[in-house]
């Protein structure tokens, strides 16, 4: 059975070689770029045998339905670009071709802050990313799209992990946690859903306190103290910009004369 790994990119050129590296053994590797501004489609068009550009940006979900209808192969395997397949990973992806039809789950070993973060609930960040072509499809949502199961197949999880190098440093975060922020408000927003600030004081207070205490992220010493600190924010972000886009009104409009 044939596979195809895909990568959906923008502005990537920092990550994306040492990506598809891991990446040459597959029968097929598509990468599918959102209009960068770096080198990531010269980088991508030297190792792989599909490159194409869709600038017309709807969000991750979208994006890789996009990216899966250019794959002729059986199986398709959803790499990010900042992500590694380890040759653990790689060996029982292949053990698993030649079975029956099933999603596969990878557990994602993130580095972040200068230590692999083991505990906070980031490890094993088990993920769906192994399918057979036209028997699973990502949905369309904005951000943290997921991978739909229309015809019930068996979930199974992989040895071996995907490493996650997902951030390069302080303001990368930041930078990273304002778009998921300002994407998942502006679902919430378009569903109707009102946000307070009250809500992003309890949920960011409750985000600390699964992070460090109750998943242990105290373990991974100072790198978990401030993710957890920093999600706690992140988490606060959310609500807070759901609230300014559904309760506030600019002072001209004529409903506050």
């Amino acid at each position: 059975m044939s596979l195809a790994a895909v990568v959906i990119v923008k502005n990537e050129a920092e990550h994306l070689a040492a990506c598809l590296e891991t990446l040459r053994w597959v029968d097929e590797l598509v990468v599918l770029d959102a209009g960068s501004q770096d080198a990531s489609v010269e980088i991508a068009r030297r190792y792989a045998d599909k490159v194409a550009v869709d600038a017309d940006w709807q969000g991750f979900g979208v994006q890789r339905q996009r990216a899966e209808a250019l794959v002729e192969s059986d199986w398709v395997l959803m790499v990010d670009a900042d992500e590694r397949v380890t040759p653990e990973l790689r060996a029982s992806i292949e053990a698993v071709l030649g079975e029956a039809p099933a999603i596969y789950r990878v557990a994602r070993l993130s580095w972040c802050f200068g230590a692999y973060i083991r505990h906070a609930g980031w490890y094993p960040d088990r993920v769906a990313r192994l399918y057979p072509r036209g028997r699973a499809n990502y949905d369309s949502a904005l951000v943290h799209e997921k991978l739909t199961n229309p015809q019930k197949l068996p979930v199974r999880d992989l040895q071996g992990d995907l490493l996650h190098f997902t951030y390069r440093d302080l303001r990368h975060y930041l930078e990273k946690s304002a778009h998921y922020a300002q994407a998942w408000a502006e679902q919430r927003a378009a569903r109707g859903k009102r946000g307070s600030l009250a809500a992003g004081i309890g949920h960011g207070l409750g985000c600390f306190v699964r992070m460090y205490l109750l998943k242990a992220g105290f373990l991974d010493g100072r790198a978990g103290l401030l993710l957890a600190l920093l999600s706690a924010h992140s988490t606060f972000a959310k609500y807070a910009d759901l609230w300014v886009r559904t309760r506030t009104v600019p002072p001209d409009d004529p409903a506050v004369r």
